[in-house]
């Protein structure tokens, strides 16, 4: 056997014992930590504490994509420039949530007014709809600018 036949044995066998870490026992232990990360994902808004939503919400997503990433697309022995790729898509995500949630959180802006969100809450809240109410405040504004405002089809 040639030095360099035997190298690419010894290669192979390198391999082998990283296949056996990935094996298919670790695939389904995965798999069983992000079914109950699931779970709890769906259970914590139960609780209808907001903190505990929005932690069971985006913070068991991000460790649930860490997970798939890590294990299952094996990013953790890819080249750093995956990485990069990576984090410059996270930051494009973080710039387009930031740039529309204003428009989207908002009812009014310097020249729009989204009537048809006002009417929903004005409906909401007369139907006792909890998921729709938005405080007082914002319910006599908006009641004020719903019956000002010409119903549009």
């Amino acid at each position: 056997m040639s030095a360099s036949h035997a190298a690419h044995h010894d290669d192979h066998d390198g391999h082998a014992g990283h296949g056996a870490a990935h094996g298919p026992a670790r695939y389904i232990k995965i798999w069983a930590v992000l079914c109950v990360l699931l779970v709890i994902s769906v259970l914590g808004p139960e609780l209808e504490i907001q903190v505990v939503t929005l932690l069971t919400a985006f913070g068991i997503a991000g460790v649930k994509a860490y997970l798939v990433m890590k294990e299952f697309m094996h990013l953790d022995v890819e080249k750093p420039i995956i990485w990069y790729i990576l984090a410059t898509g996270v930051v494009f995500i973080g710039m387009f949530f930031a740039a529309v949630s204003v428009d989207v959180m908002n009812h009014d802006g310097a020249r729009w007014s989204n009537d048809a969100a006002k009417r929903a809450v004005v409906a909401g809240l007369a139907a006792g709809d909890p998921a729709n109410h938005h405080g007082a405040a914002e319910h006599h504004e908006a009641e004020g600018a719903a019956e000002a405002a010409p119903a549009q089809h």
